[in-house]
């Protein structure tokens, strides 16, 4: 079965593929920017986010966003991680939730799909800590500044390993268990 997936992010499409190919789903990358709505509602992002993605390519397809929400910040920064990270990057960023005495962190994804005729969401969680000081390739945004509960190394050591807990990969899981499910009603 093949599939878009709009995300500007390589990272995000070749962890996707690794995770989805082994059962069956064959991801075909779409690289379109879509203006994004600027909120720390999620659900209402990703929504916002498929529907543009949609119209502007008009065939079914899945989008998603991951966050990040500190409980040192009250569960922020969520739908809007990607400009904090912009703006702080690893070492400042870790430095921020040192400063705040509360490194605990969950990771969040939520993936939204949209056949044409309805849209579906599926969440992925994971919890963790900010380490003191990044660790890893500084290269998928702020996996060098994740450790999972239970582990040692961030995310970004882990390589492609972290795809076996990650939030995305519960998402995921969750979306191909759909998928097997419309594929069964044919």
């Amino acid at each position: 079965m093949k599939i878009r997936f709009m995300s500007g992010n390589r990272h995000k499409v070749t962890e996707v593929q690794r995770i989805l190919a082994p059962i069956g789903v064959d991801i075909v990358p779409v690289s379109k920017k879509i203006e994004e709505l600027q909120t720390e509602d999620v659900d209402r992002l990703v929504r916002d986010k498929l529907t543009k993605a949609f119209e502007a390519i008009g065939r079914p397809l899945f989008v998603e966003h991951t966050g990040l929400y500190l409980n040192g910040l009250n569960g922020l920064p969520a739908g809007l991680t990607q400009i904090f990270w912009d703006r702080l990057e690893a070492d400042r960023f870790a430095n921020l939730v040192a400063g705040l005495g509360d490194a605990t962190v969950t990771a969040k994804t939520v993936l939204g799909y949209c056949d044409g005729r309805e849209i579906r969401l599926f969440e992925g969680a994971i919890e963790g800590t900010v380490p003191r000081v990044p660790a890893g390739p500084v290269d998928f945004q702020w996996d060098c500044v994740f450790v999972p509960n239970g582990y040692t190394e961030t995310f970004a050591e882990m390589g492609a390993a972290k795809d076996n807990i990650s939030m995305r990969r519960k998402a995921l899981d969750q979306f191909a268990a759909y998928l097997n499910s419309v594929r069964g009603m044919r």
